[in-house]
């Protein structure tokens, strides 16, 4: 049970981490392209694999796609650098609670 949730926490904030490398990607094409250029956004796609057996369900990165008629806005690219950051935080929040369960049931098993 605890390894199940430490993989779905650490696959969150794998996926995630790979958001944050799309939206600062972003960023950096669009000041390379300078005012007056355009650099269209790439979009960051995840997936959830669900797990047959136990229920329990990881989330991936599967890649980019390019959003299509629109350039890369420095504000939406923050909004998104938050949310992103947010969830990595939540995911790492919820894996030190499964480090916790671990480690109490081997003390437990220890007596």
């Amino acid at each position: 049970m605890s390894v199940d949730l430490l993989d779905a926490a650490a696959s969150g904030m794998d996926a995630q981490r790979a958001a944050l490398d799309v939206i600062a990607r972003n960023v950096a094409a669009a000041e390379a392209a300078g005012p007056d250029g355009d650099y269209a956004r790439i979009v960051p796609d995840f997936r959830v694999l669900a797990s047959d057996d136990d229920g329990s369900a990881r989330v991936e990165f599967s890649g980019t796609h390019i959003e299509r008629g629109s350039n890369v806005d420095i504000l939406t690219e923050m909004i998104a650098a938050m949310n992103a950051s947010r969830a990595y935080e939540s995911d790492a929040s919820i894996f030190d609670v499964g480090k916790t369960l671990a480690e109490k049931t081997i003390e437990l098993e220890r007596l």
